[in-house]
Order: structure tokens, then C-alpha cells, then sequence
């Protein structure tokens, strides 16, 4: 089974859709990142977790984010790459 070329409006409309991808999984880790700090800043007031501990934590943390984040968009360049070859 044989399927046509991609047109270009096609091949943009599909990198606009990776994109679109891309920043809800962006948002997603975000979320993640939010709650965790939010969840070590209860620990640090109702279980007695040191300020220090605390903020090593949300150092690697966003960190984690950072390298995640960074990940998403290696991916989302190398995928509007290949859908705009032709």
C-alpha cells in the first residue's frame, strides 16, 4: 500500500500539533515539579525537614525539570525535522 506525499500545509499542520504536544507535556512536568516543592514544603513545617534539606531537594528537583524539559525539546526538534523533510 502506497500513500501520497505530505503536502506542506499537511507537514505544518502536524508540527504544530507536535508542538502542541510538546508544551502540554512541558506543563505536565511543571505540575510535577510544583507539587513536589509544595509537598517538601509541608514536610519542612509538619515533619521537621531542616531549610537546607528542603531547598538541596528543590535544587535537584529543578534540576530533574530542567534535564526533562530539555529532553521534550531535543525530541520536538528532531521531530519537526523529520516531518518537514521532504
Amino acid at each position: 500500500m502506497s500513500f501520497p506525499a505530505l503536502s506542506e500545509e499537511r507537514r505544518k499542520d502536524l508540527v504544530n500539533i507536535v508542538r502542541k504536544l510538546a508544551e502540554d507535556f512541558r506543563v505536565s512536568l511543571r505540575n510535577e515539579r510544583r507539587d513536589a516543592m509544595e509537598k517538601l514544603k509541608q514536610d519542612e513545617k509538619e515533619k521537621g525537614l531542616s531549610e537546607d534539606a528542603r531547598k538541596q531537594a528543590d535544587t535537584k528537583i529543578q534540576g530533574l525539570t530542567n534535564a526533562y524539559i530539555k529532553k521534550v525539546d531535543e525530541i520536538l526538534d528532531s521531530k519537526e525535522k523529520e516531518i518537514l523533510e521532504i
